[in-house]
């Protein structure tokens, strides 16, 4: 009477399902940006996806990842005063892990990247909405932005072959630096879910912690990795004319049992705009730092040294970096051009003219000079669960300074990989 047991166990045919689709209906807050951003009302969102739960995946990966559901999800968004800021239609590939599933088995977090296209933005705004101060959304400049979406799911009813699941995350949107203004959207979501499964298959492992079985042996290699990558960006809204951003770069590190990627390496960058901004003899160049003018190119370069990550998801990979800039002077130009702002001053007769001030030199831009930061997809020629020697990928990363958004930037790169050991 005074002793209880809780006990669980299921049979081992209780089916188990490779495939599933689910249906997410979000609401939430999408924040202001800018002065004047357009007051919006209860943004509201679907999502549909289509993936897998890998539990019939024998690549090392998946067993070292705990099997996480990985797919593609299109999106239909309304941000709550479509006159401003019109519809987005979204398509982003995600990954989905289990955390803590010792002691919380039901909680789960998703991670999207891809991107979205917008039926209306800054651009093309009516004359009215787009030079009205109350209702002026800076957000979105391009009809195609990056997009990032970061979500916590638990689960909260589980039936024979469907979950029902509740959460929140977050949303953002930007398109990376290639026009201005590029505030981006920021959003606050809590939303619903059903995840439906199928294609049942008796055969698929076990994935509890105490039960699975450890087919793997762990081992490592040594690589060096060549990369050169083709961005663009834009440096002042007045200008707004894009230009190439030129970047090569090597990394040494080691790889994890097929899965886990970290290295060090060094990198250099050649700005296009700061170039022309320099051999044109651009205002603020002139007055405050004519020595730009004795040789562009070295003035328009930038140099440093990163830190990178990188999950191996077979073909794919999840590219992470965080990089220190050793060199690259012309950011105190690009710094105090994008951070200023039009200030409209009256003489004694009431007459009015517009003057640029520029941005001050703050205890932000010296970390935006300072860290580097990259994310982004690879694709690789070959397998990475088969170890290949050499490897080709190629890669679509979003640049930023300490997060705010630098270039977009697509690569092509080499992988030598060496030195394999298994313990």
């Amino acid at each position: 009477m005074f002793i209880s047991i809780c006990m669980y166990s299921q049979e081992d045919s209780i089916p188990k399902y490779t495939h599933f689709t689910n249906i997410e209906l979000n609401v939430g807050k999408t924040f202001a940006t800018n002065t004047g951003f357009p007051d919006l009302k209860l943004h509201k969102s679907i999502f549909l996806s289509f993936g897998k739960t890998n539990l019939d995946n024998t690549d090392e990966w998946a067993y070292r990842l705990r099997h996480p559901k990985t797919g593609i999800s299109f999106a239909l968004t309304d941000y709550g005063t479509p006159e401003y800021m019109g519809y987005s239609l979204s398509v982003f590939s995600f990954i989905e892990y289990d955390l803590f599933k010792r002691y919380l088995r039901d909680l789960s977090m998703q991670m999207a990247l891809g991107a979205s296209y917008f039926t209306r933005n800054y651009e093309n705004l009516p004359y009215a909405f787009n030079n009205a101060p109350e209702n002026n959304s800076r957000a979105v400049s391009t009809k195609v932005t990056w997009g990032f979406k970061m979500f916590f799911n638990y689960k909260f009813l589980t039936t024979k072959n469907a979950t029902w699941k509740t959460g929140f995350g977050i949303l953002h949107q930007s398109n990376g630096h290639t026009r201005l203004p590029n505030d981006g959207l920021n959003t606050i979501l809590i939303g619903v879910s059903r995840q439906n499964y199928y294609n049942e298959n008796k055969s698929v492992i076990n994935t509890d912690e105490d039960v699975i079985t450890k087919e793997y042996t762990k081992s490592s290699s040594y690589y060096f990795d060549l990369r050169y990558g083709m961005g663009v960006n834009v440096l002042t809204e007045e200008l707004n004319d894009r230009n190439g951003v030129y970047t090569i770069a090597g990394s040494f590190g080691k790889i994890f049992n097929k899965t886990f990627k970290i290295g060090v390496g060094f990198y250099y960058r050649h700005y296009g705009n700061y170039y022309k901004y320099i051999k044109d003899e651009g205002d603020l160049v002139v007055e405050q730092y004519p020595q730009f003018l004795d040789n562009p190119i070295k003035y328009a370069s930038n140099y440093g040294a990163f830190i990178n990550s990188e999950l191996l998801l077979g073909h794919i990979g999840i590219d992470v970096t965080l990089g220190i800039n050793f060199y690259k002077p012309f950011y105190e130009v690009d710094y105090q051009l994008h951070q200023g702002f039009y200030w409209e001053l009256f003489d004694e007769e009431g007459n009015s003219e517009f003057v640029y001030i520029l941005g001050e030199l703050d205890s932000s831009y010296t970390i935006k000079k300072v860290v580097s930061t990259r994310i982004g997809l690879k694709y690789y020629l070959f397998s990475n669960n088969k170890s290949p020697k050499n490897n080709f990928y190629i890669g679509a990363n979003l640049n930023t300074n300490s997060g705010q958004a630098d270039f977009t930037e697509l690569s092509i790169g080499y992988v030598h990989s060496f030195g394999f050991k298994t313990k």
